[in-house]
């Protein structure tokens, strides 16, 4: 059974990470969260849940700006035969979440090693990140190594990305 937002938090608390939490409308697009989320301090992201043609899946988390060319990301993630963004019904056995919630943290709710987790290097060097806890109708702000050690801990080794020069422009 998947983490609810709330058992999330209890784990974060528990593994003593410390977050601020904003309670928001429900918010399914980067559009959408950059107008009622814009002004929380840190850097905003977006989060693209892709699969490969061998069913290898993808958690990317990368500057809400950020530009996407699947084509571009296939070598940087080692991704064999086509790049695709995953099912919503993958969505939800993987990761445990719709559309819109997702977030790296998501991959707390995968076996470790079913999803390859990705965070674009640029948000490794901000002061916080702001993501969701499961749920489009809250946004997280936490310091990037507290996420990646929040990951780590649940067996999650997230890999930096840099932007493939494409995406890049």
């Amino acid at each position: 059974m998947p983490l609810s937002p709330d058992d999330l938090l209890t784990r974060l608390r528990e593994r003593g990470i410390a977050y601020k939490l904003y309670e928001h409308e429900a918010v399914f697009t980067v559009e959408a969260m950059m107008a009622v989320c814009g002004d929380i301090a840190g850097a905003h992201t977006k989060n693209l849940f892709l699969r490969d043609g061998k069913k290898t899946y993808f958690l990317l988390t990368l500057q809400h700006d950020a530009q996407v060319d699947l084509k571009a990301f296939r070598a940087v993630l080692g991704a064999r035969g086509g790049l695709s963004f995953a099912s919503p019904d993958a969505l939800r056995e993987q990761l445990g979440v719709e559309s819109g919630a997702v977030s790296p943290l998501a991959a707390l709710n995968a076996a470790p090693g079913s999803v390859r987790v990705f965070i674009q290097d640029s948000l490794l060097e901000e002061t916080r990140v702001n993501i969701h806890p499961l749920v489009s109708t809250r946004t997280l702000s936490l310091v990037p190594a507290d996420l990646v050690e929040a990951l780590r801990a649940e067996g999650h080794e997230p890999t930096p990305l840099t932007l493939p020069e494409s995406a890049a422009a």
